[in-house]
């Protein structure tokens, strides 16, 4: 079946943190000269939410906290499948998996099963729910990203291993927080990036998630809070 383009897609965003308290750095990668979506820029690995994400199996759940964001101002069944696209889009862009050893009681489908053939259950316990934009009008894709935060200690292997990774970004590279912004990347990279800057040493989750809502009749920063959830 073929997808309708100028519809909005739900979609995950990854920023990996490496050497937070230190000096940290995150992964970037650059889209192709081609892409019909923000060709050249350099981004954060994440891409749209595919429908069987919602029935993968996770070894571990979100936090309740992120849990509730992710429902607020949205359909709360999204929350599973989202945990799932951003676990799936960190693989296949980077190689890198978010996981724990485990087999997997189905078969998996096509899009997962170069990540199942790892040996590893989806672990979404570590992905913090950071940051949420809807892509203004007009424009030749329209998505509605959530940004995910995840510690690299969290991620099994090998974090220089970018060889299973495919050819959707290129230039995969760590790069230093305090000279990302040197790099060309989209306005909204620029925005999380300030985020992230803020809050690098910072293991808590976000006092609340701040939320780019550009729709049809106006632009609003809106700050998503959910309800207080035992984590």
């Amino acid at each position: 079946m073929s997808i309708d383009k100028s519809q909005i897609r739900n979609a995950a965003t990854v920023i990996v943190l490496r050497n937070r308290f230190e000096e940290p750095h995150i992964l970037m990668g650059q889209r192709g000269a081609k892409a019909v979506f923000m060709p050249n820029k350099f981004v954060f690995p994440g891409g749209a939410v595919d429908a069987g994400d919602a029935d993968i199996p996770l070894a571990t759940a979100l936090t309740g906290t992120c849990a509730a964001r992710l429902a607020e101002d949205a359909d709360p069944s999204l929350a599973h499948a989202l945990a799932a696209a951003a676990i799936r889009e960190l693989w296949e862009e980077t190689g890198l998996v978010l996981g724990h050893p485990g087999r997997w009681a189905a078969h998996p489908p096509a899009d997962w099963e170069s990540y199942a053939a790892t040996g590893h259950l989806p672990h979404a316990a570590p992905l913090q729910f950071v940051f949420r934009a809807l892509t203004p009008p007009g424009r030749p894709r329209r998505f509605d990203a959530r940004f995910f935060l995840v510690d690299a200690a969290d991620i099994a292997g090998d974090l220089d291993d970018f060889s299973a990774a495919s050819d959707e970004l290129s230039h995969l590279q760590w790069v230093k927080l305090s000279e990302a912004r040197a790099f060309d990347m989209p306005f909204i990279t620029e925005v999380v990036l300030a985020e992230i800057e803020a809050r690098a040493g910072d293991t808590a989750p976000p006092a609340s998630v701040p939320f780019f809502k550009n729709n049809d009749e106006e632009s609003l920063f809106l700050r998503l809070r959910g309800f207080p959830q035992p984590d």
